[in-house]
């Protein structure tokens, strides 16, 4: 491909679109704008995970928190406060909800076809997008040909179809690294006067490891800070006079490292790079979250000085950046800035209010795939005997998680039965992935006792994961468990209600290993940080693990069914890599749910108890789950579990005497 980029369709910002007659709120930048001064508003969407509409199609009901076609009126509302606007999509758009997996398993796209979280994108009007980490969860094929259908270019700078070059403006990418958008803007005057906009793009470089399967051996990623240094001084030399970075990472840390997959802050710090919208994280910022992080700014909404947002998930907020530009010469700079994340809805007396509608016409792009996808998951495959909930999977063995183990195991004895491994035991390693919070109070498994949908397998294993086997030791499996453990926070003796979940853990890394029995002590220190790495050596966090009732045997040899994810190295857990596989499905884990459960006719999912907590003398731990865990509260046998009040932002509080 050339690295000389064309400039991208000229225009103007001055259409406005808000209904005729509405109050316009004009920013104080457009109040205060004078000659040779322009207000430039950057929006931004990032994380959709295909929410066109406000819909949980899991729960198969209307959500008021979600859904690009809500985000949708924001944005007409913006452009209306702004003479000039651009709106930018921050990635993973492709896939997380079944109407993403409807389209790539059942439906298909066949050249020509517009993929319906496209179809809304083109509504809207978007002016550049860059990808995520999940835009290649259904292959590269795949994701060309949605993106074929995209009206607005797709920039990423740091994908590669070979090996890296010496020289990074060198490498033979996928995708443009960078357009500049040929504008006009309209000054405090009125006068009209021109401005290039360069956007560049970046993706995790750790998508080589999450989706090796679809890339091993066709793509390579470089690391982003140094894509950003080759490439910006060349966005500047094609004339751009603001440079906008499109990074689909999280904040990490202001000290560097090579191939961070958060390393917005370090981004931002690269020079000529103006402004940054992020994502990736699901997080709002500015916003409490990040109160005191180093390099952040929550007050001017500054990342390591520049102006940056990151506009929530799933449609939640549209980030806002507003810039005033000065003129200066021929060429304009950015002389003051704002940030804020604008959300779509508001808790009152802890329900979800909305403070948007829907925009009528986003929602009829996608309309004819929103009821085929409603038809899909309301598909039923069996029967459950018992409810399944993920309300406490982070404190007592869970349902939710019992039977993804019991499918895994089901189906790895079957497929190991004729080969070498057909005498290893089998074990299973499963993590809870709508719990700990992330989506909000209400974002937890919880399917009744009874028939059991699509909708339901889907919403018990949210990724679209291949089911692998890896052969380990007994003593590999202590370390992956020890891992598991670093969820929880240190636990003093004698202390009442301390914090017992660290929320820098994500939850889809606590795996809860069946086919052993084990306690965790929480006086012991983490052995390991979220990221892998040893915190405490000496730490010994898992006690009395068992193996059909004995100490297991450190050098003994097993079998444990996981997801290509965990056995590709994803997360970081101890040994734990592809050099241990033994077997690579070519069936997702929710295939492989959804056929057991067939095979069964009715499950029984109730939590063997196979882990629990060691006691420790006289303290009690507090931790938050969604309110609804109230109605489970008597089935969770292994602890014992009270309510301890309201906890943050419509979350319910718990406390556990240990």
């Amino acid at each position: 491909m050339s690295n000389v980029i064309q400039p991208v369709s000229r225009r103007s910002f001055l259409a406005g679109s808000a209904a005729a007659g509405a109050l316009v709120m004009l920013h104080p930048f457009s109040a205060r704008a004078q000659a040779n001064q322009a207000h430039l508003r950057i929006m931004e969407t990032t994380d959709l995970h295909v929410h066109v509409f406000p819909y949980d199609y899991y729960a198969d009901k209307p959500n008021d928190t979600m859904g690009v076609a809500r985000t949708a009126s924001i944005i007409d509302a913006i452009r209306t406060e702004a003479t000039n606007s651009i709106l930018v999509d921050n990635g993973d758009f492709l896939q997380g909800n079944p109407m993403g997996d409807y389209m790539a398993y059942q439906r298909g796209m066949k050249d020509g076809d517009v993929h319906p979280i496209i179809k809304a994108m083109n509504t809207l009007g978007y002016d550049c997008s860059t990808l995520g980490n999940h835009e290649f969860n259904y292959g590269l094929d795949y994701m060309f040909k949605v993106l074929a259908g995209a009206n607005f270019p797709v920039v990423c700078s740091n994908l590669t179809k070979g090996e890296l070059a010496a020289d990074a403006t060198k490498d033979e990418l996928f995708l443009k690294p960078y357009v500049i958008l040929d504008r006009k803007v309209k000054d405090g005057s009125g006068a009209e006067h021109p401005i290039r906009i360069g956007l560049i793009g970046f993706v995790p470089p750790q998508v080589m490891t999450w989706d090796s399967r679809h890339l091993h051996g066709k793509a390579m990623t470089r690391d982003i800070v140094k894509a950003a240094q080759a490439w910006v001084p060349e966005i500047r030399e094609q004339g751009a006079d603001i440079v906008i970075a499109l990074s689909h990472s999280g904040m990490g840390t202001a000290q560097a490292a090579e191939n961070l997959e958060n390393a917005s802050i370090l981004l931002a710090g690269v020079e000529g790079i103006d402004a940054i919208v992020t994502g990736h994280s699901h997080l709002d910022f500015p916003g409490p979250k990040f109160d005191k992080v180093e390099g952040l700014d929550n007050t001017k909404g500054t990342i390591n000085g520049k102006p940056g947002v990151m506009g929530g998930f799933w449609g939640s907020h549209l980030g806002l950046i507003d810039l005033l530009l000065e003129r200066d010469g021929n060429a304009w700079k950015v002389v003051s800035s704002t940030s804020e994340a604008r959300p779509i809805s508001k808790r009152v007396d802890k329900k979800v209010v909305p403070t948007v509608e829907s925009k009528a016409a986003v929602e009829a792009a996608a309309k004819e795939e929103h009821e085929a996808t409603l038809a899909y998951v309301r598909t039923p495959v069996g029967k459950t005997s018992a409810p399944l909930y993920s309300y406490f999977a982070l404190v007592a063995d869970d349902p939710s998680v019992q039977i993804v183990s019991q499918a895994q195991i089901w189906y790895i004895k079957d497929m190991l039965k004729d080969t070498e491994h057909k005498d290893l035991p089998v074990l299973s390693a499963a993590a809870p992935f709508k719990s700990g919070g992330r989506g909000g109070p209400d974002y937890y498994t919880d399917v009744p006792a009874g028939a059991v949908a699509i909708k339901n397998v889907a919403d018990l294993y949210l990724y679209p994961n291949t089911v692998q086997a890896v052969a380990v030791t007994g003593a590999q499996v202590k370390e992956w468990l020890e891992m598991s453990a670093g969820i929880f926070n240190k636990i003093e003796a004698g202390k009442a209600d301390q914090v017992l979940i660290n929320p820098e853990f994500p939850s889809y890394n606590f795996d809860v290993i069946d086919g052993v029995t084990y306690k965790i002590d929480l006086a012991q220190p983490p052995k390991y940080d979220p990221k892998g790495a040893v915190l405490d050596a000496a730490s010994n966090r898992i006690v009395d693990l068992m193996f059909e009732g004995k100490p297991i045997d450190p050098a003994a040899k097993f079998v444990v069914a996981s997801n290509n994810y965990r056995a590709g190295g994803g997360g970081n857990f101890p040994e734990i890599n592809a050099s241990k596989l033994v077997f690579e499905a070519p069936d997702t884990n929710r295939d492989v749910i959804v056929r057991y459960i067939v095979d069964q006719g009715t499950i029984n999912p109730s939590a063997d108890s196979n882990w629990s907590f060691a006691p420790v003398a006289g303290a009690s731990v507090i931790f938050e789950t969604g309110p609804k865990a109230k109605d489970h509260i008597a089935e969770v046998k292994a602890v014992k579990i009270e309510p301890a009040g309201d906890g943050a932002e419509g979350f319910a509080k718990y406390r556990i005497t240990l």
